[in-house]
């Protein structure tokens, strides 16, 4: 019998690092949260139409799909700390810009470079940690990282909302200025250099393929789920997923086939935990994170509370997943991911199904929220530990690259396909009570894909990760 060896400390220099990278990340996190109670204000400020200041949000989205495959080659070739000063003085930068912004146009054109910078802080913040970490202390480092992270869309409407009545619109973008100058103090201070691992050429046909090809595959999905399912069928979307799709199916081609190293590296697919995680993220999309798309507008459009009322109501979900992050970070280091995928998912649909029903109470709903909490924040961070057990530190960022890419699809997919669904099925409903039918109809459907996700959920590995590569040092649980 095998007992279960105790996880390595998390010492000082790997808990100052995670702070350093916590604040250099929230800026991003607050930024997108924000900035979607502005739009109303922006079009009327610009007196653009609403189509045209969406791309505010749009141009935003698409450049950071764009961005994200470059993680991986751009740490390799100058470095991580290099990165992150990079990544963050060009949103900080850009976040400048976008405040002094004199016209719609130009807003647009500053969100963009912001948004290539933005779509590349995530990525970064994952593979500094997971290298730092490594596999046995990756679960606790992440879900203290990812506290801050679940209070973001609490606090990002509502300081949005304080901001735009108050201070006026640019301050959305010029509040970033000192958070992420602070954060590139600290990093240029106390993070802890690394080196180039060579000089490996760019792929640049896999950047040629690649980045418009995610680009068009996400605004095809934007454009469906955008216009609450009616954009399904439009010549625009038709084009821009069927582009998409043909441009990631010949790089998918293209990265098995060439002998150089690809910008993604898709035979990180041969190891089965990644396999499973990979799939896991991707049916999150709709399973575990479609109801962040379809509760808002539950609220909104059948509870007929404001937005920032909206983001009131629906705090004691973030909460719950910052309570739960600590405990379950700790335990994926004790246990593994398995466990805790499949405890998370199963809480998340039993606190999704009271949605589908009509008539239960603010409390009642309330509760279900934090509960439904705990569920996102277990199985989250035991999704983002079990990705890189198994991988060699070199892999981390392909694999972190790789990852995103993933979950940005699934993301923008489910979204898609849940708009679609909740937008026929208030077709015939005019009704409150009726239009409540409806949603709870859409709810019905992710409980639906959660279950699908259970069975990939059990096929990952059981056994907890074994202390590699730069969280090895002194490792007491190590087997040999």
């Amino acid at each position: 019998m095998t007992a279960v060896a105790t996880p390595e400390r998390l010492d000082p220099a790997l808990l100052k690092l995670a702070g350093i990278v916590v604040v250099g990340a929230l800026a991003s996190l607050l930024n997108t949260t924000i900035l979607s109670v502005a739009i109303d204000g922006l079009g009327r400020h610009f007196d653009a139409p609403l189509p045209t200041v969406q791309w505010v949000a749009t141009g935003y989205l698409l450049a950071m799909a764009m961005a994200i495959p470059l993680t991986g080659w751009s740490v390799q070739r100058f470095g991580t700390k290099a990165m992150w000063l990079s990544a963050l003085s060009l949103f900080l930068t850009a976040s400048v810009l976008c405040g002094l912004a004199w016209s719609i146009e130009t807003l647009i054109a500053f969100r963009v470079l912001q948004g290539l910078a933005g779509g590349m802080i995530l990525p970064l913040a994952q593979t500094i940690l997971a290298q730092a970490a490594g596999p046995s202390r990756f679960g606790r480092v992440m879900a203290l990282v990812a506290i801050p992270g679940q209070l973001a869309p609490i606090i990002g409407p509502v300081l949005g909302g304080v901001l735009i009545d108050g201070a006026g619109w640019r301050w959305v973008f010029f509040v970033n200025v000192p958070v992420v100058g602070l954060a590139l103090l600290l990093a240029w201070r106390a993070m802890p250099s690394s080196r180039p691992q060579g000089r490996p050429p760019l792929d640049v046909l896999g950047l040629v393929l690649l980045s418009p090809g995610l680009a068009a595959l996400v605004y095809g999905l934007t454009q469906i789920g955008g216009a609450g399912g009616r954009g399904f069928g439009s010549t625009v979307s038709v084009i821009s997923l069927v582009a998409g799709v043909g441009l990631v199916t010949v790089f998918a081609r293209h990265a098995l086939r060439t002998r150089a190293a690809p910008l993604l590296d898709l035979r990180l697919f041969r190891h089965r935990s990644y396999t499973l995680v990979t799939t896991l993220t991707f049916l999150s999309g709709a399973s575990i994170f479609g109801p962040m798309f379809l509760l808002p507008l539950y609220y909104q459009q059948v509870h007929g509370l404001t937005t920032v009322e909206t983001g009131l109501m629906l705090a004691p979900q973030g909460i719950g997943t910052a309570l739960s992050l600590l405990i379950a970070g700790r335990l994926n280091d004790r246990i593994g991911a398995r466990p805790l995928v499949v405890v998370g998912l199963v809480v998340t649909v039993a606190a999704t199904i009271p949605f589908t029903q009509s008539g239960t109470g603010d409390l009642f709903q309330i509760i279900t929220l934090l509960i439904r909490g705990m569920g996102l924040g277990t199985a989250g961070v035991a999704m983002m530990a079990g990705a890189y057990q198994g991988l060699r530190p070199d892999q981390i960022p392909g694999a972190t690259g790789l990852t995103n890419v993933v979950q940005r699809v699934g993301g923008s997919l489910g979204t898609a396909v849940l708009a679609v669904v909740l937008q026929r099925a208030t077709q015939d409903h005019g009704t409150p009570t009726a239009l409540e039918g409806a949603f709870g109809e859409t709810f019905w459907w992710t409980v639906g894909f959660a279950l699908i996700a259970l069975i990939p959920a059990w096929l990952l590995p059981r056994s907890r990760p074994a202390p590699t590569g730069p969280g090895a040092r002194g490792g007491r649980g190590a087997t040999h």
